[in-house]
């Protein structure tokens, strides 16, 4: 896949969404959005679904995925076409599984100039569909291999932020083996060294997806199942008193940062039912700081976004303990959530970038980042 064509007046933008992740309904949503608000004067937008088995279908929208599947019907996927992407840069386009039954199909199937992949979570946002796009040769939006990796695993995160000197949380992992071996030693070292409330997460995956706070013995073991249930990796961070600010990064070699939010979670923590169910949760941005903290936390947001090696955008989360006053870098998310009404985009508004402005932004940093790396030698030269 290649950059656009000279005198071609629309770039084709292939949109994935769905995917293999505990995140599926919220890409879907997602997905929606940026779709709807893609400049049809710019663009030519080509919806490819990944449903929850994994199967990539072409000309399946947002809406007709999330209908079938919540009908547990294919249905409002019969028009789809099954496709897949080869790992091929002389191929240079998305290849039919199955014979097209009508010409737009093999049409739609053609060359695509960059690729927005709006998965969030496993199979999506942790590096393995990054890798597929860089072997095909074609643009994407977001971060490159490495980076998703490392946005993903909260344990290797961590590592990193404490090699650079940001400031984190006391946390513990374990893996889901050690927890089955010998249950009574892990809540043992975890009461010993982290006390009550802690949190306990799996260590791959985002969305507070398998996230649960713990306030005793009992609900840190269930806890822990919990979170084994969805990775193989446990965190188990020191529960702390705090208010919980974000800040957005934007950018390839030298990224900007937003003005910054805070969250007020309607639940005791900003879980899973909090951020898209219930809809109490309040935004405020910007989040009502002195100058210095919020500077402060932009320079930790662009110092975190370079030690991760990331690229086009990422939101990064802090906790401000109340008591102490002092600043934890949380995690980075190297694809949020992307509604109207999602942090990311509204931090970028209220810095003065609309959310189609900075559709555009993305798309042209992808493009950017896909030049730079055509121009590395891939042969010898002698």
């Amino acid at each position: 896949m290649q950059h656009p064509q000279q005198g071609r007046h629309k770039l084709r933008v292939g949109v994935i969404f769905g995917g293999r992740s505990g995140e599926h309904e919220v890409s879907i949503a997602s997905a929606t959005s940026i779709i709807e608000h893609l400049d049809p004067n710019k663009y030519e937008v080509v919806p490819i679904a990944i449903t929850q088995e994994g199967r990539w279908l072409l000309g399946a929208g947002p809406q007709h995925l999330l209908a079938a599947e919540r009908e547990q019907t294919s249905g409002g996927l019969s028009e789809s076409l099954a496709v897949t992407l080869p790992g091929d840069p002389t191929v240079g386009h998305l290849v039919p599984l199955s014979q097209p039954e009508r010409p737009e199909q093999v049409a739609t199937a053609g060359q695509l100039d960059v690729i927005f992949p709006v998965l969030h979570g496993t199979y999506g946002e942790d590096g393995t569909l990054q890798g597929l796009l860089e072997m095909a040769g074609v643009p994407y939006v977001g971060c490159g291999v490495l980076g998703s990796a490392l946005g993903m695993d909260k344990e290797k995160m961590k590592m990193i932020f404490q090699a650079v000197g940001l400031p984190i949380v006391d946390y513990l992992v374990y893996r889901r083996h050690e927890w089955e071996r010998d249950p009574v030693s892990i809540v043992a070292a975890i009461e010993a060294r982290l006390g009550y409330p802690s949190f306990v997460k799996p260590a791959n995956l985002g969305s507070s997806v398998g996230i649960s706070k713990a306030h005793n013995r009992a609900e840190l073991e269930q806890a822990i199942a919990l979170a084994a249930e969805y990775d193989g990796k446990i965190i188990v961070e020191r529960g702390i008193d705090c208010r919980e600010l974000e800040c957005a990064v934007l950018g390839n070699d030298e990224p900007l940062a937003s003005v910054v939010g805070e969250i007020i979670p309607s639940n005791e923590f900003y879980d899973y039912r909090s951020k898209y169910i219930d809809n109490r949760s309040q935004i405020v941005i910007p989040a009502d700081l002195p100058p210095e903290s919020a500077e402060l936390v932009r320079h930790y947001a662009v110092k975190a976004f370079l030690a991760l090696d990331l690229s086009g955008l990422a939101r990064v989360d802090f906790f401000l303990e109340k008591a102490s006053g002092q600043l934890y870098v949380n995690e980075v998310n190297t694809m949020p959530g992307f509604t109207t009404i999602s942090m990311y985009p509204k931090l970028w508004q209220a810095s003065g970038l609309s959310y189609e402005q900075l559709l555009d932004r993305l798309i042209e940093l992808a493009l950017e980042r896909h030049a730079d790396r055509q121009r590395n030698r891939t042969r010898l030269q002698l």
